[in-house]
């Protein structure tokens, strides 16, 4: 399924911000916040809005991240470039979201931030997801595992279950990925919170073995859910993968309400990123109907925007990013080794120099006692 790596999570970093759990309250506590509890209160109004309204969220967190740099709030600077970060992603702009994430990422390690560091780690692994290198992508999702596991943050260590699963589905270990799966449903269950994820990705797992039937059976649970819960972004991603499994299973009709209305929620939200998934499903099942001038139309937008996002550009700006990454971590690693060379002489000097004052101790000693039994000889002799 052409858009499967669009269903890793992305993760926001929680700002707590003592009990401000409600929109209404946010709103009015960003009006008498200061500083950076109103970075904070900002970034928190993105983590409201960007999975129904992304346009409104990307205000806040440009907001955060200006008010962050001029009173040098280093953590809300860390949490806006993130959040930036996940804004270019839903619009498909992966090389601009990988800049943001680097920054975050780089600033969250200078700040020994470990949640931060595991949120963008997991955010940085959807885009090599959707690059389709699978590798990297799976580097930085179980770096990220990990340190959610260390921190028993039950919410994240679900949400990375299922990316860890989506990704083993994208390499074909389906058993793999349906125990991950199912780790993740069971977490939820006994934590008493539903998820849709848990239920979404077991859909992609039975679309994959071909059978569409229970994978729409599951899809539809998880849109009940997103819907339930005014996951915008969530309910398109569903939508998306209806739209495919119908085409599949040769049922034009439904398959064509589903991707229109995808494409309607796509713009809305300005979530381009899902465009390409979109128009290629569409080509396909207008040439089910054969319907070719309508295929030809669908799959000449679908190239347009597939080069748009995934281009050859996008890829060799990813590139420049990734080695400026690694040139300054040798450039980290070459500061500690070059400091520990320094604390390793000043230990040789000192050593040296309680060496060099232990002899002259020792000499002024025996200079000391040959100058007494001196003296002494001299008065026996008197």
């Amino acid at each position: 399924m052409t858009h499967k790596t669009l269903s890793l999570l992305l993760l926001c970093v929680a700002m707590p911000l003592c009990g401000w759990a409600q929109t209404d309250s946010l709103q009015a506590a960003l009006d008498t916040a200061k500083n950076q509890y109103r970075v904070k209160a900002l970034n928190e109004m993105f983590r409201k809005y960007h999975e129904n309204d992304p346009a409104k969220a990307v205000g806040y967190a440009r907001e955060a991240l200006n008010l962050a740099t001029e009173i040098n709030d280093k953590k809300g600077l860390a949490a806006a470039y993130n959040n930036l970060g996940i804004a270019y992603k839903t619009q498909g702009a992966l090389d601009k979201a990988l800049e943001y994430y680097l920054t975050s990422l780089r600033t969250y390690e200078s700040l020994n931030n470990k949640e931060g560091i595991a949120t963008t780690k997991n955010n940085i692994a959807t885009i090599y997801s959707m690059k389709r290198d699978f590798g990297q992508a799976m580097k930085y999702l179980e770096d990220s595992y990990t340190l959610f596991v260390e921190m028993k943050d039950e919410d994240k260590i679900i949400r990375s279950m299922n990316n860890l699963g989506n990704l083993h589905s994208e390499i074909q270990l389906y058993e793999k990925a349906m125990n991950y799966f199912q780790q993740a449903a069971q977490l939820s269950e006994k934590k008493g919170s539903l998820y849709a994820d848990p239920l979404m990705n077991m859909g992609n797992l039975y679309f994959r073995q071909n059978n569409y039937q229970r994978a729409v059976e599951q899809y539809e649970k998880a849109l009940e859910l997103e819907r339930k819960n005014n996951n915008k972004l969530g309910a398109l991603n569903i939508l998306v993968n209806m739209g495919i499994t119908y085409t599949k299973a040769k049922q034009p009709k439904p398959a064509q309400v589903y991707l229109t209305e995808a494409l309607t929620l796509c713009d809305e939200l300005q979530a381009y990123s899902f465009q390409p998934a979109i128009y290629k499903t569409q080509a396909e099942n207008y040439s089910n109907e054969g319907k070719w001038k309508e295929a030809y139309e669908s799959f000449a937008r679908y190239d347009e925007v597939r080069e748009k996002i995934y281009g050859e550009e996008s890829s060799r700006n990813i590139a420049q990013m990734e080695m400026i990454m690694e040139f300054q971590q040798k450039e980290k690693e070459y500061d500690m080794l070059k400091q520990q060379d320094e604390i390793t002489q000043l230990e040789l000097r000192n050593s040296r120099l309680f060496i060099v004052l232990f002899i002259l101790a020792g000499l002024i000693i025996l200079g000391g006692l040959n100058f007494y039994f001196s003296k002494k000889k001299i008065r026996r002799k008197i």
